[in-house]
């Protein structure tokens, strides 16, 4: 509602464009104020405390399969389980994967300078990150 010159309040909208005017079936009325909610399953067979048809089956691969291969590392829709190799053909990083690594305290009581390259930059980072973090507590803090 506005006001116009004259102080009269009055509606913004024509009278051609109201609501109250139009005539508009029933139906569409109720259609278009309806909420529709998504319906559950219907009952499961079998009910609670059955057994599941869908449990996962015991495995009946080998033991001499298990041995010789890597079952379950395949990613690929088509393609086979890769063969377990002999330690030899595998690259030497692999077998360093798993060393223990020195932390950033254990680095800083070491002389920096006798550091190797790897334990330098791998100082460097653990620094850089240490100080960030005390950064952002003492601006969390203010």
């Amino acid at each position: 509602m506005q006001k116009n010159l004259s102080g009269e309040l009055h509606s913004s909208t024509p009278s051609h464009l109201s609501l109250r005017n139009m005539n508009i079936p029933k139906e569409l009325i109720q259609m278009g104020g309806c909420r529709t909610f998504a319906v559950g399953s219907k009952s499961k067979k079998g009910g609670k405390g059955g057994v599941a048809s869908d449990a996962p089956k015991a495995s009946t691969i080998s033991k001499e399969i298990k041995a010789t291969t890597v079952v379950g590392a395949n990613i690929l829709k088509d393609g086979a389980n890769t063969k377990i190799l002999l330690d030899s053909e595998y690259s030497e990083w692999l077998w360093h994967l798993l060393d223990k690594r020195l932390g950033l305290s254990e680095l800083r009581r070491k002389d920096i300078e006798s550091l190797p390259y790897e334990d330098l930059k791998r100082f460097v980072k653990l620094d850089n990150r240490a100080r960030i973090k005390e950064n952002n507590s003492v601006r969390a803090k203010n």
